[in-house]
């Protein structure tokens, strides 16, 4: 195994910048960086150290620490630099540790390794994806939980079931002549449905648990002059769009990200759609209707103090072929006559006034209901990787054609083809029988460095 070395701290200038090694030449490429040849650090401690150029004056000053393997996070020998955070000195740094016989890392190799070290499994090495992408403090808190392995934990009682219904129907098969007796096929049925209730019961979270990782794209849409500009402000709690009493002040589409209630949502705020004015109104309008066509959700955004002008129903009607929400807006005014019946075929209307926040919540309430929110803490664990989720279907589908086979008593070889099937699919979730194709494919989404 070689030496990889890469930075692991954001591009940029700042205080600090750590550079990781790992594998067999990391304390040697150390020692001679620092200049001392006998140099023997002791294991998990860092000390201050000269770095040192080929020429011998100093390039910085550094904290150098040793972390001997087995026991670091790559399972292999690894020394990390925490250096002056200068862009100049850490590309030096980097130059001059690649001239001593280390390659710089792809993208998640440090785990990688640590994955086929067995420092973790593959779920795990996963989780530390997502924690660091994570865009709220509920999709940090479900990578943290997968991380510490809770996915593994859950899965472990349906693995050792199934291959004990494999052990089973396999001794059959190799030793006794006659088909199972109906008392062990109605046991081997009910131990069966068991696993299949675990993996149903998991892979019902991913909804959710999507949705927390992934979040939601929700646009603004309505006439001008609405208050569409307002509630992007009001939900965004920043005077991020202009707002004036000019009808199609908002002439271009403009995104932003929230968290609503630990969800995350990119908010668009788009230009008012009606007949356009000139060239620059009509662009505006085009990329109104490409954010409508891109977004999960549609917040239709109505004047309450007058009544529905054709410009409204024509928004209505093409927000139908979605998913859409009606916002009433300005309740702080009295509300025009005749309204109500106008939006009586509207299912989910919510009031509300821009201008005083009221009705804020229950607007939030009714952009997440359609999507199966969660209060973070109160949630057990869900999946949230979509690769995960394939998995689990997958296995779903042949415990179940298994079980069918089994309850018509079919042979025990076509029972167990499914029965592998489903054990090979699980083993996939956390690595033991994942192809190095898919392996790249997985780590190829991560960071350098990590």
């Amino acid at each position: 195994m070689d030496t990889i070395a890469a930075i692991s701290t954001p591009p940029g200038r700042s205080a600090i910048g750590v550079i990781r090694l790992s594998g067999p030449e990391s304390l040697n490429i150390l020692r001679v960086l620092i200049g001392e040849e006998q140099f023997t650090p002791e294991p998990n401690r860092f000390v201050l150290k000269k770095i040192v150029r080929e020429s011998g004056e100093a390039l910085d000053y550094a904290l150098a620490g040793y972390f001997q393997g087995p026991h670091s996070f790559t399972g292999e020998d690894m020394v990390e630099i925490s250096c002056h955070g200068s862009p100049v000195i850490l590309r030096q740094l980097l130059d001059l540790i690649q001239k001593l016989d280390a390659r710089l890392a792809g993208p998640g190799e440090f785990t990688l390794r640590a994955c086929k070290n067995g420092k973790m499994n593959l779920s795990q090495a996963e989780a530390i994806r997502d924690l660091i992408n994570a865009q709220t403090d509920a999709a940090a808190v479900q990578a943290a939980r997968q991380l510490r392995g809770e996915l593994s934990t859950a899965l472990q009682p349906a693995k050792e079931s199934l291959i004990q219904i494999i052990v089973r129907l396999e001794s059959a098969l190799e030793f006794v002549e006659d088909d199972l007796p109906k008392i062990q096929v109605v046991e081997t049925a009910t131990q069966l449905s068991k696993v299949l209730t675990i993996i149903q019961e998991l892979s019902s979270t991913y909804a959710s648990g999507h949705l927390l990782r992934e979040g939601l794209k929700v646009a603004i849409v309505g006439r001008p002059n609405v208050g569409k500009s307002s509630l992007f402000n009001r939900l965004l709690r920043l005077e991020r769009a202009i707002v004036t009493e000019i009808a199609g002040t908002t002439r271009d589409s403009i995104t932003e990200s929230i968290s609503l209630r630990g969800v995350p949502v990119s908010l668009t705020d788009t230009a008012g759609i009606r007949r356009a004015g000139d060239k620059i109104e009509e662009i505006g309008v085009e990329r109104t209707h490409r954010a409508m066509a891109d977004a999960d959700l549609l917040v239709v955004v109505i004047d309450g103090s007058t009544e529905l002008l054709p410009e409204d129903l024509a928004v209505l009607s093409q927000a139908t072929k979605g998913r859409h929400l009606v916002a009433v807006n300005k309740c702080d005014l009295p509300r025009a006559i005749g309204l109500d019946h106008q939006l009586l075929d509207q299912s989910n209307v919510v009031h509300l006034s821009a201008l005083t926040a009221e009705g804020l919540e229950n607007l939030t309430t009714a952009i997440l209901a359609p999507f199966g929110t969660v209060d973070s803490e109160d949630t057990g664990f869900l999946v949230t990787d979509s690769r995960h989720y394939d998995l689990l279907r997958r296995t779903q589908r042949s415990l179940e054609d298994s079980l069918l086979e089994l309850t018509a008593r079919a042979s025990e070889e076509l029972v167990l083809v499914g029965l592998h099937n489903a054990l090979k699919f699980l083993g996939e979730i956390t690595g033991e029988t994942t192809t190095e194709d898919i392996l790249s494919e997985i780590f190829s989404t991560f960071c350098i460095g990590k």
